[in-house]
């Protein structure tokens, strides 16, 4: 091969790996997660497994009751590494009118490896109680790699707190922190069940320090 169609053929393999998309990250860009929430898809699927063994996967369809517990969440981790961890619901209180989007169901900060008990939880973990008649909604986990060990000026919300949660916003985080791009994630969909009321009867003790919104916003 002459040398000037080795240069060009070395640089189309260059230009052909920097254009290829994870599977993640295609499966991600069909379901609007790109550019809803990221602008740039994760390497990895994050492991995410509920009680019973049940899997938060590609966008897989789970009932309320199913991810009413935190989950075991897992990864691949560097050595010597910290990483922040949130869940979020681009969907409030609809996809088609998100008004209030992005609603913070999980927020673990400073995790050292992919010890995610040893992390600093600023938002406790709320299940999926989505408002009925509103149809499916997207939660969706992403994990970043922290530069370093970092302060958060985030306040801590009690996992029955949700005055807090409304309109976060992932891509304003991610800059502010400068976490670049999520280095793994995952999501699933869910409806309304009957179990939803239930669900928020759960968790709604809070309401009477005015600590609660109304399920429907959940």
């Amino acid at each position: 091969m002459r040398p000037s169609c080795r240069k060009w053929f070395c640089l189309l393999c260059i230009v052909g790996i920097a254009g290829a998309e994870t599977e993640v990250t295609k499966i991600m860009r069909n379901l609007d997660v790109i550019p809803d929430l990221i602008d740039e898809g994760p390497q990895e699927f994050l492991n995410v497994t509920y009680s019973g063994n049940i899997e938060a996967d590609k966008g897989i369809e789970l009932q309320p009751i199913q991810v009413r517990d935190q989950p075991m969440v897992s990864w691949p981790a560097a050595q010597d590494s910290y990483y922040t961890l949130l869940m979020v619901d681009p969907d409030v209180p609809s996809r088609y009118s998100p008004t209030l989007k992005e609603y913070l169901h999980w927020l673990v900060v400073n995790i050292p490896d992919n010890q995610l008990n040893l992390g600093d939880v600023r938002a406790g973990y709320m299940g999926s109680m989505p408002p009925e008649g509103s149809g499916l909604h997207r939660y969706v986990f992403l994990l970043y790699k922290q530069p370093e060990y970092m302060k958060f000026k985030i306040p801590t919300m009690a996992k029955h707190n949700t005055l807090d949660r409304p309109k976060f916003n992932t891509k304003q985080f991610a800059e502010l922190y400068m976490l670049g791009a999520p280095v793994a994630g995952n999501f699933y969909t869910a409806a309304w069940s009957k179990d939803v009321p239930n669900l928020y009867d759960a968790i709604s003790f809070g309401k009477a320090k005015g600590k609660s919104l109304s399920y429907r916003m959940l």
